[in-house]
């Protein structure tokens, strides 16, 4: 079973920053270019990458399109790329930009009549579906908000509307390199065995990885573990080598 790893990359100012639990006051900046550090991912043999504009994400649209300009641009890398996408005009930046995917989390949960018109109108695989949860329920606006909604009936009324790929994000788990959710993702894959689902937050290592595939992920996200090198870009060369 094939599991693909994507990097994340997360915007602050233009410069790659990792947050711990979606927490401003906590960032650490690990890199001011991101460009080199996608070329260092797709240099290790990677092909995508998850992008995140936190800037965008805090104001509510889409501020950071330029360094997925440069990126997209400087690299081969499939991106999504998500924060701040709010309108169609928000989509045609980001498209424009270079993403291949928007990736859409608190929009879809607190406008879903607006989400299912734009997956009419350009097609459900331009879409990447973003699930944050706190124990099995969705959470929104930078994770301060807990919803009734859970996350089984969040992903099953998009897989409806024909959204094929999926990640989850444990929202208590991000950041602190403890170990993702296999359970949860698990039953998540059991309930929907025809989603490319993608877990997200608390990989610390390959342990994690090699669990998160024999679950049966389709990919991983992987952000804090590769800055803090619990991961290291030859790992990744070897752990894609090896699928």
């Amino acid at each position: 079973m094939i599991m693909e790893i994507i990097p994340a990359i997360d915007i602050i100012d233009g410069k790659c920053v990792r947050l711990t639990q979606g927490d401003y006051a906590q960032k650490k900046i690990y890199n001011e270019d991101p460009l080199e550090a996608a070329k260092s991912f797709e240099g290790a043999g990677l092909s995508r990458l998850h992008l995140v504009d936190l800037d965008g994400a805090k104001a509510g649209t889409v501020r950071n399109w330029k360094v997925l300009e440069r990126i997209a641009g400087g690299t081969t890398l499939t991106i999504d790329f998500g924060g701040g996408i709010k309108t169609e005009k928000d989509l045609d930046i980001v498209f424009d930009s270079g993403a291949a995917l928007a990736t859409i989390g608190s929009m879809a949960v607190k406008q879903p009549d607006t989400m299912a018109e734009w997956i009419s109108r350009r097609g459900a695989d331009k879409f990447l579906l973003g699930a944050d949860v706190k124990g099995e329920q969705i959470a929104v606006s930078g994770w301060l908000e807990t919803t009734d909604q859970n996350v089984f009936d969040f992903i099953g009324a998009y897989v409806d509307k024909g959204i094929r790929q999926v990640f989850c994000t444990d929202v208590s788990k991000d950041g602190l390199l403890q170990g993702p959710s296999v359970a949860l993702y698990a039953k998540i894959i059991d309930r929907f065995p025809d989603l490319w689902f993608i877990a997200s937050g608390g990989v610390s290592g390959l342990k994690d990885l090699e669990d998160l595939k024999k679950i049966g992920c389709k990919g991983a996200i992987v952000g804090k573990a590769i800055y803090e090198g619990r991961v290291t870009l030859e790992d990744l060369r070897v752990f894609g080598a090896a699928r």
